[in-house]
């Protein structure tokens, strides 16, 4: 989900707008790649680090290891009205991980990340956070604010300022400077566990003020009940419940649950307090109690220079298993080490993809890019295998139990994506579904799941896609029959075990009436995708009906309009922009990723289809690509398999083109790096696989077309211990268009792959130079698989 934007910025340039130069003709040259006119590149925070291991991740062109490219502030707007707004954070957190300590900026409001990079103060430091979501966020429990002189509880009244060159954020570790008490906080994290190094300046008292009671998406009128106990003369334990009253996800559409914590410090704690509001206490040793403004805080007489060590386990079961998980990921105080076990985490996760050549801000995009998709789905259960979804009974499954699932952006690109890199976390995700749906609290499968509630967020069928498209590339370590009956009773019925988007009419008249054309045509692509699952596992007749209703698109498309139109129940069209979720008629008419064909036959043959698409991309200029707009859109999720749809009507030359156009232009480094919101890592696998040079039309179709790669060669250790290659020979920025290509050796005249191909390791090259080869792939006899 993205929000709207006005204005937007390119690899760290603002552009005022105005001035694009004019689009190469069809088939031409892509236009020059320039910086506006006079500007100057943008400081990028954090992108350097205290090198460390090199690990896996290796050290590529420039010297630097790959996890050193990486820069957690790739995105980090979250409130500005001008520029991209990623909804990144920038704070600690490993692979995938439970906690993400990171600094606070705001709280309430549509500001899901709690972080904006053009904000100047900070509240604090929480453990919870989520990353790019495009709504009213949730989670932010546990903040930390160091102080020094009187204590001030209240979250506003107690910011500090900060200077911006003081803060750095690096893979797994985040530092700052806090001018207000003179303190520097510096922040690392574990898989279930975060520690906070604070140097006080100067001697006094030192004090770390923890809240209980804030929570990312509140309405300025919610209560957080909180219960408290000093367990020892270093540790104070507790819980946060947060319910739908007052806020969290979509102000209030989201899961009721549990934060559980064991916080332990290094020094013995010279003082304790609690605070509810306006009361302070010094005597209390517990606390229980509902309130929009309470928490703890601890005390310590600090000399100057003297660092102050805070660490904390969470957990969404129970206080034991919060303390289990703080001795498990975090038994020790050395900071340092604690520091470079993350990098060395990160180094291990981003090495599975290795990009050579290309220039530093490539780089620095790309590998900051990977490092988003491996945020979430984040582990939900503890050390100890407990898990519970919600406030429900604890469990003991046999998988990670995961959570964070944006099923409607994530299905494109991310789950493809870890398809490749990381299967483990795929079928993690969908054990995970499928035991939320046996739990009877999710009707059919999760949209949009969130510590186990389906927020019901966005539209389609995304877990069917996902699922069937796991199972299709030969993922397993799930009930594949189960998978399939719940799969099964989403699309068919009957309808009360179905949340399928207005099941009635799609089952009657072959299309939906609510926001028509959107939900008509995921619906359609998601059929298609369970329709080739029940081939695969021998469900025949099912397959039969599917395939069937994946051809509903075409009771949305308008033959006298020559285009997709909403329509409501008694068969009449919609106006010409109504029916559509978070995108126009033009944009979401262009999702039939399982029929590129049947769609280019509607508008009157491959040709036809061409010329319109191309023009979507020649109507945005470089100027527009960063903001929300009514042509190519990249902002939101339902264009993203625009740019590579030409490859299935025979115009490779034209992916090759506009893929490096979107590359070039919608992604940039440093906090106005992303042109809207990451959605949980989307965003950023778009570009991770466009600039290795493939992607996933139709992901439960196995296929990739081929693009035009950014990076000499992009190497993939796959999820099978093998390793496959991308490599672009007399790649540059002119010479952007394949020539030829082989695939381990012998000529390839198809401009797609097949998942099995890259899984099998092996390595595909592409000769490449500056004018299109038209005949490479263009023949109708090398065309990717149809529909069936």
């Amino acid at each position: 989900m993205t929000e709207h934007g006005d204005a937007f910025s390119r690899r760290g340039f603002l552009i005022a707008g105005g001035g694009a130069a004019a689009l190469a003709a069809l088939g031409g040259a892509a236009p020059a790649v320039a910086a506006p006119a006079g500007a100057a590149p943008a400081a990028a925070a954090g992108t350097a680090g205290t090198p460390g291991t090199t690990g896996a991740g290796g050290t590529g062109t420039g010297g630097k290891a790959a996890v050193d490219w990486i820069n957690p502030l790739t995105g980090a707007l979250t409130t500005s009205p001008d520029t991209a707004c990623g909804k990144t954070f920038p704070g600690a957190v490993v692979p995938y991980g439970l906690v993400q300590l990171s600094p606070d900026t705001v709280s309430g409001g549509d500001n899901g990340s709690g972080y904006s990079a053009d904000m100047t103060t900070i509240e604090g430091f929480s453990f919870l956070h989520l990353s790019g979501i495009g709504c009213y966020g949730d989670l932010g429990q546990l903040q930390v604010q160091p102080q020094t002189g009187e204590l001030v509880t209240g979250r506003d009244a107690a910011k500090s300022p900060f200077d911006k060159s003081t803060e750095t954020a690096e893979a797994g570790y985040y530092s700052v400077e806090l001018d207000r008490y003179g303190v520097r906080v510096e922040l690392t994290a574990a898989e279930r566990a975060g520690l906070l190094r604070c140097t006080f300046h100067d001697a006094g008292t030192g004090r770390l003020k923890v809240d209980l009671s804030r929570r990312i998406g509140f309405d300025g009128s919610h209560t957080v009940t909180q219960d408290l106990r000093l367990t020892d003369p270093h540790t104070v334990e507790g819980s946060m419940t947060a319910d739908r009253s007052g806020g969290g996800w979509i102000c209030g559409n989201g899961p009721s649950y549990t934060v559980y914590f064991s916080m332990r410090f290094a020094l013995p704690i010279e003082t304790f307090g609690t605070w509810d509001g306006d009361t302070v206490s010094r005597q209390a040793r517990e606390q229980s109690s509902a309130s929009d403004s309470a928490g703890f805080f601890v005390e310590f007489p600090v000399t100057a220079g003297q660092q102050v060590l805070a660490k904390a386990g969470i957990s969404f079961t129970s206080i034991e298993g919060a303390r289990g998980n703080l001795a498990d990921s975090l038994p020790g105080w050395d900071f340092d080490r604690a520091r470079a076990d993350a990098r060395d985490a990160w180094s291990e996760a981003v090495g599975k993809v290795r990009a050579t050549g290309g220039t530093d801000e490539q780089r620095e995009i790309f590998y900051s890019a990977l490092y988003h998709t491996m945020i979430d789905p984040r582990t939900s259960s503890d050390a100890d295998g407990s898990s519970r979804f919600g406030n429900g009974p604890i469990r003991h499954d046999p998988f990670t139990q995961r959570t964070v699932f944006s099923g409607w952006d994530v299905f494109r690109a991310q789950f493809p994506l870890l398809t490749i890199i990381d299967e483990r976390i795929v079928a993690d995700e969908i054990n995970t579904l499928l035991a939320l749906t046996d739990t009877g609290a999710v009707k059919g499968l999760a949209r949009w799941e969130l510590l186990g509630t389906d927020t019901d967020t966005m539209v389609g069928d995304p877990a069917v896609n996902v699922i069937a498209e796991a199972y299709l590339k030969g993922v397993r370590g799930f009930d594949a029959g189960k998978a399939y009956r719940y799969c099964r009773d989403v699309a068919l019925g009957p309808a009360e075990l179905s949340n399928r988007n207005d099941f009635e009419n799609w089952t009657t008249l072959g299309y939906c009436v609510d926001t028509s054309l959107s939900k008509t045509l995921e619906n359609s692509y998601s059929d298609y995708a369970l329709a080739r699952f029940a081939e695969a596992t021998g469900h025949h007749a099912d397959a039969r009906a599917l395939h069937r209703t994946s051809q509903n698109y075409r009771n949305v498309f308008d033959p006298d309009a020559g285009w997709f139109r909403g329509r409501n129940a008694d068969g009449s069209w919609m106006s010409d922009q109504d029916g559509c979720v978070e995108s126009n008629p033009e944009q979401q008419g262009w999702f039939v990723p399982h029929d590129v064909e049947g769609l280019a036959e509607l508008l009157g043959g491959r040709e036809a289809f061409n010329t319109r698409l191309n023009a979507m991309f020649e109507q945005t200029p470089p100027d527009v690509m960063m903001k929300w707009n009514d042509t190519y859109n990249h902002s939101n999720e339902p264009v993203h398999q625009m740019a590579f749809m030409f490859v299935h009507t025979g115009a490779p030359w034209l992916t090759q083109k506009w893929s490096r156009y979107v590359c070039e232009y919608a992604y940039g480094t440093g906090p106005a790096g992303l042109a809207g919101n990451d959605d949980c890592g989307q965003m950023s696998a778009w570009y991770v696989l466009a600039a290795s040079g493939f992607y996933p039309v139709a992901p439960a179709s196995g296929v990739y077309a081929l693009g035009s790669p950014l990076f000499d060669e992009v190497a993939y250790t796959t999820s099978r211990g093998t390793r496959f290659t991308i490599e672009a020979r007399n790649n540059s920025t002119t010479n952007l268009y394949v020539q030829s290509a082989r695939l381990n050796g012998r000529p390839l005249h198809r401009a797609w792959l097949r998942h099995e191909e890259i899984t099998a390791g092996g390595r595909l090259t592409l000769e490449m130079g500056p004018v299109p080869n038209t005949s490479w792939g263009s023949d109708p006899k090398w065309a990717p698989p149809a529909g069936r």
